[in-house]
């Protein structure tokens, strides 16, 4: 379900709708904000303006939790930096941050303000929870002071985190989450000293929690759920789109489902950054997810999700992603194939000529195989068949193995990987597969428009990504998106102690 964006109450009353938050399944709702920005991020301003503007944008927050609540919704995800925006620097961004206590302190700010004062966004969150009955998820800014017998204390004195914070729906902060991938524009946070990976418990699920280029790493996200058993992912984000193959509700939606959880994605709405892409997904598939390129407007998603994925009769197969690519030999010859770039990747493609087919292209050690047969081959439409085996360097380093069909943007295969988001293409079958050395693989189906394909494809045991019976729309691009977290270079706080 999508809902427009709340209107903002004047009032705030203690929610008396009865929700069901200890049953098998619960409602969750995420909310896609357009942030109200400072003017000038580069000109620092006082306490009492940086708050002015967080009270701002508090306002619509609160306006989605309160309608979040009223459609019986047990906890609610905002986006990252959704309460003062970004572009801060080091000095700028000081203003807006409180320190935020450990959670163990067992502390309700919403009746207990002066406990640690001054903390009044943490005050005003907690009561939005408190006084909807409902579960809150923010992003805000954590100061710690430290001095000079901490070897890696800044020259000014504090650390600075970009922080996520959970008050329960009695307005207790139950977590506290330092981001630990750090995107390469945050030069106003410090990285932890070492990854947190922060879980708590409820009477719906057990949660895990971690912020936007986390996902791209093995730490924290992946020790969350694998090891840690969560049922469901929170994720603040802000994301800016990157086509083909990593729009938000695209790859966010491939991630729940390659790591089988539950996975709540709440992103910013800012044209200028081409941020949009919300969603609410499970294991097999979305259950609610926006995407919005016409408008500023903040949306609100609500959908019902198992409260323990793990052991819904849904729940998807395991999965051995490389089973049948290796059992099988090259269906083509590579004297086609030629190279292109995917968001700085150098992949190597081959073309689909024909309307119906088999072919296979390879890079390294990774050989990617497609079956296919298009509904109509189009003369004015070109889709090719990409691997790329490698590491990327661009915005964070990091090992990929992808398996790509694609629709180029143009007839010139020079084209072929850039950003493209309609297309004419159906296919009435398809069958992706890969030689993978890695066992985290992400599934993507992206269809026209930028949108999803829930119920139109699926993962076989042996590791083939299929469609047997036509897609609604025509197609942009199918993937196996792997990472091969083993191969990573080493995470900036351990490379440099």
């Amino acid at each position: 379900m999508v809902y427009s964006q709340p209107h903002v109450y004047a009032t705030i009353f203690t929610l008396s709708v009865l929700k069901a938050c200890a049953l098998d399944s619960y409602i969750a709702a995420v909310y896609e904000h357009s942030v109200i920005l400072s003017e000038d991020t580069k000109i620092p301003v006082s306490p009492e303006d940086a708050l002015m503007l967080m009270n701002k944008n508090m306002d619509v927050l609160e306006g989605a939790i309160k309608a979040a609540a009223l459609q019986g919704a047990c906890i609610i995800v905002t986006p990252e930096d959704g309460i003062y925006g970004w572009v801060f620097t080091r000095e700028t961004i000081y203003p807006y941050l409180e320190d935020i206590p450990d959670p163990q302190v067992n502390w309700i700010p919403c009746t207990d303000p002066d406990r640690f004062a001054p903390a009044p966004v943490q005050e005003r969150l907690s009561c939005m929870a408190r006084r909807n009955a409902i579960y809150v998820v923010a992003n805000i800014g954590d100061k710690k002071p430290c001095n000079s017998s901490d070897p890696k204390c800044p020259s000014d004195g504090h650390y600075q985190y970009n922080t996520d914070v959970v008050f329960d729906s009695e307005g207790k902060l139950v977590a506290r989450y330092h981001k630990y991938n750090l995107f390469v524009t945050e030069t106003q946070f410090d990285y932890p000293k070492e990854p947190e990976f922060v879980t708590f418990n409820t009477s719906f699920g057990k949660f895990g929690i971690f912020t936007c280029a986390d996902i791209l790493f093995h730490d924290p996200a992946v020790v969350l759920v694998s090891k840690l058993q969560v049922d469901t992912v929170l994720f603040p984000t802000a994301w800016m789109n990157t086509l083909p193959l990593l729009s938000a509700s695209q790859f966010h939606s491939a991630w729940a489902m390659g790591m089988g959880v539950n996975f709540l994605s709440a992103n910013i709405r800012n044209s200028s950054l081409d941020m949009t892409g919300s969603g609410i997904y499970a294991p097999n598939g979305p259950r609610a997810f926006h995407y919005n390129t016409e408008t500023e407007n903040g949306h609100l998603l609500a959908a019902e999700l198992s409260s323990h994925p793990r052991l819904s009769p849904t729940y998807p197969i395991a999965v051995n992603w490389s089973s049948y690519a290796a059992s099988i030999k090259r269906f083509s010859p590579d004297d086609h194939d030629f190279s292109g770039v995917i968001y700085f990747d150098q992949f190597t493609f081959t073309e689909l000529a024909k309307p119906e087919g088999n072919r296979t292209v390879c890079q390294k050690d990774l050989c990617c195989h497609l079956s296919y047969r298009m509904a109509e081959k189009r003369e004015d439409e070109v889709y090719v068949l990409g691997a790329f085996d490698g590491l990327h360097v661009v915005e964070g380093e990091y090992y990929l193995q992808i398996c790509t069909l694609l629709k180029c943007k143009s007839t010139d295969l020079k084209t072929c990987g850039q950003p493209v988001a309609t297309a004419h293409t159906s296919f009435d079958t398809f069958s992706l597969s890969g030689t993978f050395g890695t066992s985290y693989i992400f599934p993507e189906v992206l269809l026209t428009g930028v949108l999803l394909a829930p119920g139109e494809f699926q993962v076989l045991s042996d590791g083939r990504l299929i469609n047997q019976n036509g897609t609604s729309k025509p197609v942009l691009s199918v993937t196996l998106f792997g990472r091969w977290y083993e191969k990573d270079p080493p995470h900036p706080q351990q490379a440099f102690p």
